[in-house]
């Protein structure tokens, strides 16, 4: 496959994700006023996973339940179903806090987890341009959070504790992210997704509860309703454009989520005010905001801008004796 001729639809699918990823926030905190996270989150779970296993059988692509017959393979299913079900419900409890923008600036953090996660246990390189990265985006986040930094450290508020939920579900992310990398070796990542939106949908069960579903306006319905499918077309646009063009430009594109999510909380704030409530930044807040993006972008992609032998001397530091 030509990489050059695909990269265009590459690009409108990685945007795709961003997008859908940046309007999801938004969304559920329309719902999240009547229904618990842990009901939404079992909704979506759910929806995906009967709308996934439905095209995956009607392809004859449906995992074979041979896994399950492997410890180790089990195992590493139900460390990813752990860490994805723990992500999604840290995540959809924080926003009873914070605004879509916060959790979604905050949920950076799942990369640069994921980059030290995959150098210490997948024995990855790590170049000293995610280093950078890395210290770009906490610099970000201060300045983003630059007029909560006393509340956030000193007192154990909603906001604080927003904050904390945040932190959890990136980290959390790290573990399925992992987990699925392993699995990757023997399962394509539509039927991970299958069975992993399967197994939470089953581990939410008794915590969901359904009847809240008839408490919903029709326009809490449909966002709902969004938010299952947002499911299905963000992570497919994903594995599409994986497919389609190089991971580490896919990943730079899909870090402007959060711009996505605070250029639409703000058009929606504008058009529906008594609806939407626009995100509440000062100038520092809107240039932390832009920091973090800048610095999990030069995380994905920075390294073609350094030279090659930088990345090897720290690889050399990063390594332990005997590797």
């Amino acid at each position: 496959m030509d990489t050059k001729s695909q990269a265009p639809i590459g690009i409108m699918l990685a945007i795709t994700t961003a997008m859908c990823w940046g309007s999801l926030p938004i969304a559920m905190k329309q719902v999240l006023v009547v229904m618990d996270p842990f009901t939404v989150v079992w909704f979506r779970f759910s929806l995906a996973a009967i709308v996934l296993g439905c095209i995956l059988a009607s392809r004859h692509r449906l995992p074979s339940m041979l896994i399950f017959k492997s410890p180790r393979w089990l195992i590493l299913l139900l460390i990813a179903t752990c860490g994805l079900l723990g992500n999604f419900v840290l995540f959809g409890s924080s926003l009873q806090y914070l605004s879509p923008t916060a959790s979604q600036v905050i949920g950076q953090l799942s990369p640069v987890g994921m980059m030290f996660a995959s150098v210490v246990i997948l024995k990855e390189r790590m170049r000293i341009t995610q280093v950078i990265g890395a210290g770009m985006l906490i610099l970000g986040l201060v300045l983003f959070f630059n007029t909560s930094l006393i509340e956030i450290f000193t007192r154990l508020t909603d906001y604080t504790l927003g904050v904390l939920l945040g932190i959890g579900a990136a980290m959390v992310w790290v573990t399925y992210g992992v987990a699925q990398k392993f699995l990757l070796r023997q399962l394509a990542s539509p039927q991970i997704l299958f069975l992993l939106y399967t197994l939470c949908s089953i581990a939410l069960l008794p915590l969901a509860s359904p009847a809240m579903l008839s408490q919903l306006s029709g326009w809490q319905f449909a966002c709902l309703l969004f938010c299952g499918a947002n499911t299905l077309v963000g992570y497919g646009a994903l594995a599409e454009a994986m497919a389609r063009w190089q991971a580490a430009q896919v990943s730079a594109f899909v870090t402007l989520t959060p711009l996505f999510t605070l250029l639409f909380s703000d058009l929606l704030a504008l058009a529906w005010p008594g609806m939407f409530a626009a995100p509440v930044l000062n100038v520092i807040g809107y240039l932390g905001a832009f920091v973090v993006v800048a610095g999990a972008m030069f995380s994905a992609i920075g390294h073609r801008w350094w030279p090659g032998r930088t990345e090897l001397n720290l690889v050399a530091k990063l390594k332990p004796p005997g590797e």
